[in-house]
C-alpha cells in the first residue's frame, strides 16, 4: 500500500476552528518524480556537514593529541543548532525559507572549504598546530547554525506537501549516513592507516561534500519552481491571507499564542522523536565503536555494524512508502517500547556466550537502525499534518527541535552512562 495521498485543506480562525476551506483545484502531477528525487537529495545533504566532521574525527584528533575533539565537536554543533532551531521558531512568520535554506547551504560551503584549504595552506599535514583546531571549531559551528536554517527550511518545506516528500527527506538523511559509510570502507581500504591516510581520507569526505551541498544549492532553487510545490505554496498563502482577514497580521500576542497551539498539538509526537533518539544515541555508536569485539573482524567489526546501522536505517526511513503507520498513540508507544533495547544489547556483553558473538549483536543493530528510521520518518510525517497548512512549516521546525533535543540528551546519557 503506497503513502496515502493527503487532501490539504485549512481551518479558518485559530488553530481549533472547525471551518475548512478547500482547494477546487487538483494538485499537479510529479512528473518522473523529479520533486522526489530533489527532497531526497536535499535530505541527503543537510546532514553530510556533520558527518563528515565526525567521520574525520581520528584525522582531527592526530593533528590535535590531548583535546576531546568527538565531544567539542558535539557540544559546539548540537548547542549552535538548537539556539538557531529556536530562533527560527520565533522568527519564521518574518523571514521567507529560501532566504534561510540558501543561507544555510552557503554557511555549509563555507565550513566545509575551510578544513581542506587550511590543510593545504596552513597545517599542511604538521601536528600540534592547536590555532587550526581553533578554527575547525568555528567551522563545526557555522555548520550547526548552516543546519539550523537547512534542515528546519527542508523538513518545513516537505511537511507542507503530501507525506511522500517528508518520506524522501527523511530517506536522504538515511543515505548520507550510508554514503559516509561506504566513505569509510573505500578509505580504509585503499589508503594506509598512517597520518598520510588519515590526511588524504579526511580530504576526500570534505570534497565530496562540498560536490554534494554545491548539488543541493541548485536543487533547492529548482523544487521552489516546480508546479507540485508551487501548488502547496500557493495554498498556504491562500489559508495564511485568510487567516490573517479573520484574526490579524501573525504577529505579536497573536504568533506566541499559534506557536503555543501548535507546540501543544505536536508534543506527544515530539516527546516519541526525543524517545527515539535517546535510546539510539545511548547505544549507537559508542557500544558499538567501543563496547564489543570481534576476534575474527578485527577492527573492520565496527565499521560492519555501522554500515549495517546506516543500510536499515536507510530501509526504515523507506518502509513508510509501503505502509504508513497512521496511529499516533500506537507510534509513540512503538518508541518507547524501544528501552527492550537496552537488556538485549546488555546480553550481548554479559549474557550467554552465544548471545556475545557477531550474529545476535550484528541482528540487534540492524532492529535498532530500522526501528529508528521507520518511527523517525512516521512522526515527522505526522507532526505538520496536525495542524492548518499555513502552520504545516513551522510544525515542521518545532518536531527537528525535537529531533535535535534527542540528538543532545542521547549524546550525553552516552558519556556518562555505558550499557
Amino acid at each position: 500500500m503506497g503513502l496515502k495521498k493527503t487532501q490539504i485543506q485549512t481551518r479558518e480562525g485559530d488553530l481549533d476552528g472547525e471551518a475548512l476551506i478547500d482547494s477546487s483545484s487538483e494538485a499537479p502531477k510529479d512528473h518522473y518524480r523529479v520533486a522526489y528525487v530533489v527532497f531526497f537529495t536535499l535530505g541527503a545533504g543537510f546532514l553530510l556537514p556533520w558527518n563528515a566532521f565526525i567521520t574525520a574525527v581520528d584525522y582531527f584528533a592526530y593533528l590535535y593529541p590531548g583535546q576531546p575533539v568527538d565531544r567539542v565537536f558535539a557540544v559546539a554543533y548540537m548547542l549552535t543548532c538548537l539556539l538557531f532551531l529556536g530562533l527560527i521558531i520565533l522568527w519564521a512568520h518574518k523571514s521567507a525559507t529560501s532566504s534561510r535554506v540558501n543561507a544555510g547551504i552557503a554557511l555549509f560551503l563555507l565550513s566545509l572549504l575551510v578544513v581542506p584549504v587550511m590543510d593545504f595552506a596552513y597545517i599542511k599535514g604538521r601536528v600540534g598546530i592547536y590555532e587550526g583546531f581553533y578554527v575547525t571549531v568555528a567551522a563545526v559551528v557555522l555548520s550547526g547554525i548552516g543546519d539550523a536554517l537547512v534542515q528546519g527550511g527542508i523538513v518545513g518545506a516537505a511537511g507542507e506537501l503530501p507525506e511522500e516528500y517528508m518520506q524522501a527527506t527523511m530517506a536522504g538523511t538515511a543515505a548520507s549516513g550510508v554514503l559516509v559509510s561506504v566513505m569509510r570502507i573505500i578509505t580504509k581500504s585503499i589508503y594506509p592507516q598512517d597520518a598520510h591516510g588519515l590526511r588524504r581520507s579526511a580530504n576526500l569526505y570534505f570534497t565530496v561534500s562540498i560536490i554534494i551541498m554545491a548539488i543541493c544549492l541548485v536543487c533547492y532553487n529548482i523544487a521552489e519552481r516546480l508546479p507540485v510545490v508551487r501548488y502547496y505554496k500557493d495554498l498556504k498563502a491562500q489559508a495564511l491571507s485568510e487567516e490573517e482577514n479573520e484574526k490579524g497580521s501573525l504577529s505579536g500576542a497573536h504568533w506566541r499564542s499559534t506557536l503555543w497551539d501548535i507546540f501543544g498539538r505536536i508534543k506527544w509526537l515530539g516527546f516519541g522523536i526525543v524517545f527515539i533518539y535517546i535510546v539510539t544515541l545511548s547505544i549507537f555508536p559508542g557500544y558499538i565503536t567501543e563496547d564489543v569485539h570481534s576476534v575474527v573482524l578485527k577492527d573492520w567489526y565496527p565499521i560492519i555494524l555501522i554500515t549495517a546501522y546506516n543500510v536499515f536505517d536507510l530501509i526504515g526511513k523507506v518502509l513508510p512508502s509501503v505502509y504508513l503507520l497512521e496511529n499516533a498513540g500506537v507510534a509513540v508507544a512503538a518508541c518507547i517500547a524501544r528501552l527492550l533495547f537496552y537488556p538485549l544489547f546488555l546480553g550481548c556483553l554479559h549474557g550467554p556466550r552465544f548471545f556475545r558473538t557477531e550474529i545476535p549483536v550484528t541482528m540487534l543493530t540492524c532492529l535498532l537502525g530500522l526501528t529508528n528510521g521507520y518511527f523517525t520518518t512516521v512522526l515527522m510525517i505526522m507532526a505538520p499534518k496536525t495542524v492548518p497548512i499555513q502552520h504545516s512549516e513551522t510544525a515542521g521546525i518545532v518536531a527537528v527541535l525535537f529531533l535535535i533535543i534527542g540528538l543532545a540528551i542521547g549524546s550525553i546519557v552516552a558519556w556518562f552512562w555505558v550499557i
